[in-house]
């Protein structure tokens, strides 16, 4: 058990209802264990079978596998940005993509907290210096958007940096386009009590533990901040240049499935399998408009 977990038990209000919930209680709320997966609006009653996931995978994975191959062979740049709530499953989607990739020119970035130094700097400065070289395949386990929701929910940066930002990121990702990377942003999107659900699933098992930060557990009476702002980054940073594509998140699996469906079939690589890919699930994934 992590011991610097503090015990928290917070009144949450939920659809108009005050809820109680202690995430030190090995033994998860009913209303949360039965609310979870529909929560949000998710679309289905059930979550996909392993198998059907297993299979549908490895098929995506082998399509992967010639993206790289095209990219080493043409000098092409990919990148990803995912976002999300707090155990919205982001660095499970990016893992599921980069398993079977070339780790030399397939990467995942996850930045910590800024430097003193890196803090001086244009905010965007740490990031460009992780974009693609030719021949890379580069994703984004969250972004410069930090600034967009977690940071100012969080009290991390100023009104007037939150301000300065939101004016300069749809120039700075025009000029990405512009250099032609491919670019795709992805928002996962979860219900409340599904985040909930997998907050105490971390807080209860020691291999996962370590994902659990003070910061999750003091956003949990922020659910409310966090989609205001996240509705007003979306509706402000998405761009024909720079679109946002929002996936539902609560069963793990179609989120992934189909995010990276997305990728393949935005991709004109060589010996593309268009059965193989499969059609994306438009209940799953989409625009901000058609999804949230």
């Amino acid at each position: 058990m992590n011991q610097a977990i503090a015990s928290r038990k917070v009144t949450l209000e939920i659809n108009g209802q005050q809820r109680e919930f202690d995430i030190d209680d090995p033994v998860l709320p009913d209303w949360v264990d039965k609310g979870a997966l529909a929560s949000g609006g998710y679309p289905y009653d059930k979550k996909l079978k392993q198998s059907d996931y297993d299979e549908q995978l490895k098929a995506l994975q082998i399509e992967l596998v010639k993206v790289q191959f095209w990219l080493q062979a043409t000098g092409a740049r990919v990148m990803a940005l995912f976002e999300g709530r707090d155990a919205a499953g982001k660095g499970g989607t990016i893992h599921s993509i980069l398993s079977y990739m070339n780790p030399r020119s397939a990467r995942n970035v996850a930045l910590t907290k800024p430097t003193e130094t890196e803090k001086s700097q244009w905010y965007f400065q740490r990031y460009i210096a992780e974009f693609p070289s030719a021949g890379e395949f580069v994703l984004f386990d969250r972004s410069w958007y930090n600034r967009a929701v977690v940071e100012p929910v969080m009290g991390f940066c100023t009104e007037e940096q939150y301000r300065h930002f939101m004016e300069q990121v749809p120039r700075f990702e025009k000029l990405i386009q512009q250099d032609n990377i491919h670019f795709f942003k992805f928002w996962l999107d979860i219900g409340r009590e599904m985040q909930i659900e997998r907050f105490h699933d971390r807080r209860h098992d020691p291999l996962k533990v370590w994902k659990l930060s003070p910061m999750d557990i003091a956003a949990l009476n922020r659910w409310d901040d966090y989609t205001e702002k996240r509705d007003r980054m979306l509706k402000e940073t998405h761009s024909k240049e720079a679109p946002w594509t929002v996936v539902r998140a609560n069963d793990k699996r179609r989120a992934r499935l189909n995010a990276i469906r997305h990728i393949l079939l935005s991709l004109d690589y060589d010996g593309k399998d268009l059965k193989a890919i499969g059609d994306i699930d438009e209940k799953i994934l989409g625009k901000p408009s058609k999804i949230l």
